[in-house]
């Protein structure tokens, strides 16, 4: 029986197991582009043009302040609800809170959905984005490792242009999961008075250590890819092994040792080959990550998951601001700090640490823990333990 869960949901595992519950958000979305013919950048450089894609849920109050801004994880993008035709068969990863009636609810707030520079996975024909794998337009070719450096803070003022372009005058909050939760993070510092309130899931306001090493070992295999070739790859033959075995190490530290244990424990991956008799006859989890991964890798880019790598390493609030202190002196929101109790990537109990500081500081901070076997996606897949929680907050 394990198996055969295992097998049905092979092509999501390495998407972090998103699996959508079935009573989704009852309406038909449309993927949209926000385009600037130049954008730039925190360190000074231009970008020209920039495009990314967004949804929207919910109606845009006379008022333009009911809004609330979803921003997406690591391998994610824009779609948080709802589906794009009545065929497809999952929602968005996030719909089990957003919708009539739900924590983020429709009925009352207009949701915002966006992707970010760098999405890993530009050959998705529902990601717009602009990164290393768009095309340069003084060489009319890809960027490669020639595109400029980016930053969460760029993701953020990327994203106040596409609001500012829908006429929005206030957030009523920001929300985001793991890189997402960053992003709110640095809503909070970056546009203090624009912002009522942040819910960032597992995520902390900036990366600690732990999570820097995670980071590079995530990066590390395409780079020992001999196809990746310093980035220059495109029209070419790829680097897709690298890349599906970061995407496979992605997938393991991001879940929890319970998910494995519960879904792979030591079957193996074949029952007429015992593992103990020959060196390539594997465990099931061993040969499912990395078949999973490989498919995964399909719509993925290298160079777009260095750039994303890097950008999250880089996260510190306190950047440019002097110190960490004056950053979060910055804050006026509201601030609901949501954890998963086995994550590994972001444990508890620097999420709570966070909250703390935050209130010692002065600040209106408040703290959940969720229960969960996924590990770091718990935010995700049990993200409705905090249902009650998050409604109570938006409200206050």
């Amino acid at each position: 029986m394990k198996r055969r869960l295992f097998l049905s949901s092979l092509s999501l595992i390495i998407v972090l197991l998103l699996i959508a519950p079935c009573w989704g958000l009852d309406q038909i979305i449309e993927k949209k582009a926000f385009s600037l013919k130049e954008f730039t950048l925190v360190n000074g450089k231009k970008i020209s043009p920039v495009q990314i894609g967004y949804e929207t849920y919910g109606t845009l109050a006379p008022t333009k302040d009911n809004v609330i801004l979803i921003c997406h994880f690591y391998s994610g993008n824009s779609h948080a609800a709802g589906k794009y035709s009545a065929e497809e068969k999952d929602p968005g990863y996030w719909d089990a809170i957003i919708g009539p009636g739900k924590p983020f609810d429709t009925n009352k707030y207009f949701i915002v959905s966006s992707d970010t520079l760098c999405n890993i996975n530009p050959k998705s024909p529902m990601v717009i984005t602009t990164g290393p794998a768009s095309i340069n337009p003084q060489t009319g070719k890809p960027y490669g490792m020639s595109f400029p450096i980016v930053t969460i803070r760029d993701f953020v003022n990327l994203q106040y242009n596409l609001l500012e372009s829908l006429g929005v005058k206030k957030l009523r909050a920001v929300s985001g999961a793991s890189m997402g939760g960053l992003q709110s993070f640095e809503w909070a510092v970056a546009y203090p008075d624009f912002v009522e309130r942040i819910i960032p899931v597992i995520s902390t306001p900036k990366l600690y250590g732990w999570t820097v090493g995670w980071v590079k070992a995530w990066g590390d295999p395409i780079k020992l890819d001999p196809k990746w070739n310093n980035g220059n790859y495109y029209g070419k033959q790829e680097p897709t092994d690298g890349t599906a075995y970061s995407l496979m190490l992605i997938t393991l530290s991001a879940q929890g040792a319970g998910w494995a244990e519960e879904l792979f424990a030591r079957q193996w991956a074949d029952s007429q080959k015992d593992p103990y008799n020959a060196m390539d006859n594997q465990f099931l989890i061993e040969d499912g990550l990395f078949k999973a991964a490989l498919e995964r890798a399909k719509t993925a880019d290298a160079n777009s998951m260095l750039y994303l790598n890097k950008a999250c390493a880089l996260f510190d609030i306190g950047h440019g601001y002097g110190s960490f202190e004056e950053a979060v002196k910055r804050i006026q929101a509201k601030a609901l700090l949501i954890s998963s109790d086995t994550d590994l990537l972001f444990p508890p109990y620097q999420i709570k640490e966070s909250a703390e500081v935050f209130k010692k500081m002065g600040k209106n901070a408040s703290f959940f823990e969720i229960k969960s076997v996924f590990g770091h996606d718990g935010g995700i897949l049990d993200i409705t333990q905090a249902s009650d929680v998050i409604t109570k907050f938006l409200e206050e």
